[in-house]
């Protein structure tokens, strides 16, 4: 019953919440750094063919 009364009260005495945009933009400064490796393997008949054949490719 108290706290049906405490919360009658808060009520009563008006709590009011305001939302508002900030003034200035919001900045998210990302650092990212995006490294692409490529990794091949031969075999050892391509590996011959292409030292045999420089000019191949």
């Amino acid at each position: 019953m108290r706290l049906l009364l405490a919360g009658a009260a808060m009520m009563a005495t008006g709590g009011c919440i305001n939302v508002t945009a900030p003034d200035k933009p919001i900045v998210i400064n990302l650092n990212i750094s995006i490294t692409q490796e490529v990794v091949y393997r031969l075999d050892n008949k391509a590996k011959t063919l292409i030292q045999q054949n420089p000019g191949i490719f």
